[in-house]
């Protein structure tokens, strides 16, 4: 009954079959009995146990057999030969001087880009990037460096270029002739003199400027100490 029910539930069905105990009388009860005896447990192996269920017949489409037999007749694809193609692509702004920066390199591009927005685009498992403009043509075609190694990349090509469009840029006209100085005028005396509110010559009014620095050395001194609330009251 111990063994059933427990010690509590015990108590109180006890009296139903003619006895009378308490709850920790019947957990003594069971407490006192023996331990079961328990066989050795037989360890199996996973690759037993695998082998086992592969010997097990399979009906697929009407014919019996096996998972090696299906396994075999379904051989894995070949590793591929090369990594995923993942790419990555920035957006640069090409500089003045015609490159663009990647990876703490600099990437020539063909003349005529300064400023112009671009995206570098790289392959995973390739070591050459691709500069494209805004409509996906590809304008520059790079062997990468190392990252951060400070390089500057520049293509043949785009050197030629650039030398070509420096070289057309220049003129065999004549030189621009040289300005004439010549003093101001009366006229330009008389208003300069008006600006000033002088009335009088350039000469003898620079003379007539004072600076008194004395306001502002005062003004400066009182705003070194803040006043106190008496002060400001006061004022």
């Amino acid at each position: 009954m111990g063994l059933a029910v427990g010690g509590r539930a015990g108590s109180r069905l006890a009296p139903y079959i003619g006895l009378r105990a308490s709850r920790g009388t019947i957990l003594r009860q069971v407490r006192r009995l023996p331990d079961p005896s328990t066989s050795a447990v037989r360890a199996l192996g996973v690759d037993k146990l695998a082998a086992r269920m592969d010997e097990r017949r399979r009906r697929i489409d009407g014919a019996s057999a096996t998972v090696a037999e299906l396994a075999a007749a379904e051989p894995l694809l070949e590793i591929p030969t090369r990594p995923f193609p993942a790419e990555l692509e920035v957006e640069r702004t090409v500089s003045p001087q015609g490159l663009v920066s990647f990876d703490g390199n600099q990437y020539s591009v063909p003349p005529g880009l300064p400023g112009a927005q671009v995206k570098v685009l790289r392959r995973l498992g390739e070591d050459y990037l691709h500069v494209l403009t805004a409509g996906r043509a590809v304008v520059a075609k790079h062997h990468r460096a190392p990252g951060g190694s400070g390089q500057v990349v520049r293509d043949a090509g785009h050197v030629i270029a650039l030398e070509r469009a420096v070289l057309a840029s220049f003129s065999d006209r004549a030189p621009c002739k040289s300005k004439v100085r010549r003093p101001p005028s009366e006229a330009a005396i008389a208003e300069a003199d008006r600006l000033r509110g002088t009335g009088t010559s350039g000469s003898a009014s620079a003379e007539r400027v004072v600076v008194d620095l004395s306001h502002y050395a005062a003004v400066a001194d009182r705003l070194r100490t803040a006043p106190t609330p008496e002060e400001d009251h006061r004022e």
